[in-house]
């Protein structure tokens, strides 16, 4: 598998594009460097010819080394989606929450006015 091992210190990402068995540590022991990648100067060091060489043997590309290597022109091909945003409990993804519509107003229904009381007549009327 063609991939890159990040080296450098904390907050200082550097990464280096190296040829591994894709079950080996993602730090662990490599059989060829193929390059190197700093994402703080976005500049991208590679050798194309090894890269070729190593994709006729079979090595498969990780998705972010193709996309890289894909967008600076080294190899042809078409990007591939690197990550996928986490879901939520409610199964919606976290990253790309959907435009909600706002909420209808909630219906009042008319309520009968209550019959007025006739008002009591001077004979029922009682007497202090």
């Amino acid at each position: 598998m063609i991939r890159l091992q990040r080296i450098g210190k904390k907050g200082q990402a550097y990464f280096r594009l190296v040829v591994t068995e894709h079950t080996t540590r993602p730090k662990g022991k490599y059989l060829e460097l193929l390059g190197s990648y700093d994402p703080h100067k976005n500049v991208m060091e590679a050798k194309a010819d090894r890269v070729k060489h190593w994709m006729s043997k079979g090595a498969k590309l990780s998705p972010t080394a193709n996309n890289l290597l894909v967008g600076r022109k080294l190899i042809e091909g078409e990007k591939v989606q690197a990550w996928k945003a986490k879901k939520k409990e409610g199964g919606e993804p976290e990253a790309a929450p959907k435009p909600q519509a706002p909420a209808p107003a909630p219906k009042v229904e008319a309520q009968p006015e209550p019959a007025p009381v006739p008002e009591p007549t001077p004979e029922e009327k009682p007497v202090e």
